[in-house]
C-alpha cells in the first residue's frame, strides 16, 4: 500500500483536526484537501508550525508515542531574557505537574529571532519588557508542555512554533501552506514506518506533544 505524507505549516488559531464538533473554528480541512491523512501528534490552537499528516497509522503512532524518543523541535518566544540557570533547569527537568517531571531536553537561547512571518494577531507588546527566543527539543510531551515548562522557570511563552519533527523541517513553508515530502524526506520516513514495536514502558505512557 502506498501511503500519503503531507507537511503543513499550521497557522495560529487553527485546531489540529479535520472537523470541529463545536463549529465555527478553523480546522486542518481549511488548508489540506487530501483525504484519509491524520496529524502526527497535535499542536494547540494557539501554537503554530510543522504538522506531519500521514495515512500510515503505524507511522503516526511511531512518531507520537514517547516510548520511541522521537525528537520534536520548538521555538518559543518568551517574556523576559532567560538566565543560564533557567535554561539549565529546562534542560535537566521541570516539575510541571505534581506527578510529572519533564525529561532531559536540549535547550538553547537563539542568537537571533527566527525568520518567521508576523503572527496574526500579533503577540502583546510591552515596551518595558524584552522578549527572547529559545529552542527546545523534546522527546516526550503533555498538553501545553513547552508553555508550562517556560512558565515554571519564570519566562512565560508568548509565541510557540514547532520547527521540526526529527529531520523534517518547517523550512520556508508559509502559514497555511502544505506540500508532499521531498524524496530525501520520504527516505527518512520510510524506515521509521517499518521499525519494530518496543515494549511498553513500566512508567505511565505520557500523552502526545502539543
Amino acid at each position: 500500500m502506498t501511503h500519503r505524507h503531507i507537511l503543513l505549516n499550521k497557522p495560529y488559531d487553527v485546531i489540529c483536526q479535520f472537523s470541529d464538533a463545536k463549529g465555527g473554528r478553523n480546522t486542518l480541512a481549511d488548508f489540506v484537501s487530501v483525504l484519509d491523512v491524520y496529524p502526527v501528534g497535535r499542536l494547540d490552537r494557539d501554537s503554530e508550525g510543522l504538522v506531519l499528516l500521514t495515512s500510515d497509522g503505524w507511522l503516526q503512532h511511531r512518531l507520537s508515542d514517547p516510548r520511541y524518543d522521537h525528537p520534536k523541535t520548538y521555538w518559543a518566544q518568551v517574556e523576559g531574557l532567560p538566565t543560564e540557570a533557567a535554561l539549565e533547569h529546562l534542560r535537566t527537568g521541570v516539575q510541571v505537574w505534581e506527578d510529572f517531571k519533564t525529561r532531559h531536553a536540549s535547550v538553547r537561547l537563539l542568537d537571533t529571532e527566527p525568520a518567521l512571518p508576523p503572527r496574526d494577531p500579533p503577540i502583546r507588546y510591552r515596551a518595558a519588557i524584552p522578549t527572547a527566543w529559545i529552542e527546545i527539543v523534546l522527546t516526550e510531551g503533555r498538553n501545553r508542555q513547552v508553555r508550562r515548562m517556560t512558565a515554571a522557570v519564570g519566562f512565560p511563552t508568548l509565541r510557540l512554533i514547532r520547527a521540526a519533527i526529527g529531520q523534517l523541517k518547517l523550512g520556508t513553508l508559509a502559514p497555511g501552506e502544505s506540500r508532499e515530502l521531498t524524496p530525501e524526506e520520504a527516505a527518512y520516513i520510510t524506515p521509521l514506518s517499518s521499525l519494530a514495536r518496543v515494549p511498553k514502558m513500566k512508567r505511565d505512557v505520557r500523552r502526545r506533544s502539543r
